[in-house]
């Protein structure tokens, strides 16, 4: 068993909760005169400098049916065709070129190969009115639209060019891109129900405050996830420029996109902390490669204009 396959078996019982696997490190082998132990079953092969003790066989629980987790992975394994966008795996390898009989595979290729690098701002919304009952009652409180106006301002400070905005159909989140855009005359408004609020998955290490219906779970999940891969991707291979582009959503939606994206497990997702009206940047590079720039940056706001409800 390689050191790396190991490793990833002792992580998956400890997430999973249902395997126990020990590894110690081993340092030099005993001294010629050192006094020999009992005797015992020989030990299995291992990797060198480890020795190993599996229990009886077990498996890590299996998530959510949505989520595609690639098997036989290793530690730091990177699958770098989590958005389906792989030129390879674009390419129908049996079909012949006509004339010469020969596949033009890497004519192929580069037709389906990303150029553009594209840049997401995930957005936060700001401070909302927590004691309404419908959606129509969560409004800005006009701290929440001082905050709005801060992160519009600093938006636009950037001097980069934004192609579109895509919001939440959520009234906080509806009323934060309304003020943000003031900033950013002449970009393009788009409303979606697939970024509104919701519970993506359980989250691991559970919390007690906050414990919803597993339905919401069934329900919201899909959803979020179905929001991921429909949004967050490598560019289009017809994209010539890199892109700028500002989604206004919420806490829940933001921190899974993030574990998704960086391809960490999604179960983690409320570890992370998001303030009101943050910005969150994420960078995809035409070879799929992703990078998280900043994550609830909310730096660009005075200290007493702060908050995370």
């Amino acid at each position: 068993m390689s050191l790396r396959r190991a490793l990833a078996l002792a992580a998956c019982g400890l997430a999973g909760g249902s395997v126990l696997f020990s590894a110690v490190a081993v340092g030099k082998s005993p001294a010629k005169d050192a006094e020999p132990g009992p005797p015992g079953p020989a030990p299995a092969p291992t990797a060198p400098g480890l020795l190993l003790l599996p229990p009886a066989a077990a498996s890590c629980p299996a998530g959510p049916t949505w989520l595609e987790r690639p098997t036989g992975a290793g530690v730091g394994y990177w699958d770098s065709n989590w958005d389906r966008r792989e030129p390879l795996a674009l390419v129908n390898l049996k079909k012949k070129n006509e004339e010469t009989g020969e596949e033009e595979l890497a004519s192929r290729l580069n037709h389906c190969k990303a150029k553009a690098t594209r840049h997401i701002f995930l957005i936060r919304h700001s401070q909302y009115n927590l004691d309404g009952r419908a959606d129509k009652d969560k409004t800005l409180t006009p701290l929440g639209r001082e905050q709005a106006d801060l992160t519009g301002h600093r938006l636009a400070s950037l001097g980069l060019k934004f192609d579109k905005i895509i919001h939440s159909s959520m009234t906080r989140a509806t009323e934060t891109t309304e003020i943000i855009s003031k900033y950013l005359p002449g970009v393009k408004k788009i409303s979606t129900d697939l970024l509104r609020e919701g519970a993506p998955i359980e989250p691991d290490p559970p919390i007690s405050h906050w414990k919803p219906e597993a339905v919401q779970y069934y329900e919201d999940g899909a959803r979020i996830e179905a929001a991921f891969r429909n949004y967050i991707h490598r560019a289009d291979a017809k994209q010539e420029e890199d892109s700028y582009e500002i989604f206004v959503c919420h806490a829940n939606v933001i921190r899974y996109i993030v574990c998704r994206a960086l391809q960490f497990p999604p179960e983690g997702w409320l570890r992370m902390s998001l303030n009101n009206g943050s910005i969150t940047h994420l960078v995809i590079r035409p070879n799929g490669r992703v990078a998280l720039r900043t994550l609830g940056d909310t730096g660009f706001m005075p200290p007493e204009k702060i908050t995370r409800t």
